[in-house]
């Protein structure tokens, strides 16, 4: 099965170790570009609370929800530490700066 993409901007629009909102009509996508240039999405809702991810401090492959600073797997999209509950992550292809996410991934998310 082929992935359709879904052209989100480029990797300079996002800050190293911070994030950028995208809006689909499945809800709110954080993207995050760590410190090591690696680019990661994930929902945009922490599963305690439900407080912004994109708001919160990248830390390695991780991000803390700035509520209740639960840490959040950017690769797993899992509670890290005691805390349990997990987001979906989304597919991200980034050729050269440019940066997609994966069509697929955000319906699996909508779920």
């Amino acid at each position: 099965m082929e992935t359709n993409w879904i052209a989100i901007g480029d990797i300079n629009d996002i800050p190293l170790r911070g994030a950028r909102c995208v809006k689909t009509p499945q809800g709110k996508i954080a993207v995050f570009r760590t410190a090591e240039n690696e680019v990661f999405a994930i929902e945009d809702h922490c599963p305690h609370k439900g407080g912004p991810l994109s708001q919160g401090i990248v830390h390695g492959k991780a991000v803390t929800c700035p509520l209740h600073n639960w840490v959040i797997s950017l690769e797993s999209g899992k509670a890290l530490g005691a805390d349990e509950g997990e987001v979906k992550t989304i597919a991200v292809r980034n050729e050269d700066g440019a940066l997609s996410i994966a069509f697929e991934s955000l319906m699996m998310a909508a779920e």
